[in-house]
């Protein structure tokens, strides 16, 4: 997210992009990169965004957010949280597992998340929300571009040009600008680097079906 971003838009769209599924999801934001102007405002509108979700059985009514998909996953994200608190990481919701049974995981937001923690360079498929701040447009690029992952990317600022100019820098194979929901039937889905070849859906998923013939004649 850029300093020049709807702040009320940005914190929806983020919560989106994070949250789909309970961020058990392929698209789902890992990292969340904002300037270092907003950061801190930006944070505390999540938090209080992450505040309003309920936690428990997802077949119960008013139930956002329900298990993960089982226990190990669950302790795998609190180590993850664990490392980067130990790094400087500062816990801004959740961060903590829950007593009782069942695979529960609390929506999290952590702040001042050190570049090299250990969440920075895993996919963490749960409720957890990193926030690194960033100095400039160069410096937010590379920060994204520094993982062996390339599936999807979440853009937020209100300068069009700046949008076109990074989406092309991103090595993702799909960006979303001011939306944190970009999957579409008639979208092709797909990465790059470790997160895959080949696209599925729309035409470019088609053509992984189809065999074409290629018919030579000569002009003479």
């Amino acid at each position: 997210m850029f300093e020049d971003a709807d702040l009320d838009k940005a914190v929806v769209e983020v919560t989106a992009a994070k949250m789909r599924n309970m961020g058990e999801a392929c698209t789902a934001a890992n990292r969340i990169l904002v300037h270092e102007s907003v950061a801190e405002e930006f944070g505390q509108r999540l938090t209080e965004r992450f505040a309003q979700f309920t936690v428990g059985n997802g077949l119960e009514d008013g139930v956002d957010v329900g298990p993960m998909i089982d226990q190990a996953s669950s302790d795998r994200l609190q180590g993850l949280v664990d490392n980067a608190v130990a790094g400087g990481a500062r816990v801004l919701i959740g961060g903590e597992l829950p007593e009782g049974p069942g695979s529960f995981y609390p929506p999290t937001v952590l702040a001042d998340v050190p570049r090299d923690a250990e969440l920075t360079c895993t996919e963490l498929f749960g409720p957890v929300a990193p926030i690194i701040t960033f100095t400039d447009e160069d410096d937010a690029i590379a920060i994204a571009n520094d993982t062996e992952y390339g599936l999807a990317g979440y853009l937020m600022t209100n300068d069009l040009a700046r949008a076109m100019r990074v989406s092309r820098k991103l090595e993702i194979g799909m960006v979303g600008i001011n939306s944190g929901i970009i999957s579409d039937v008639a979208a092709p889905l797909g990465g790059v680097k470790a997160s895959g070849l080949g696209r599925e859906g729309g035409i470019l998923g088609i053509d992984e079906f189809l065999e074409y013939k290629y018919t030579f004649i000569p002009n003479e």
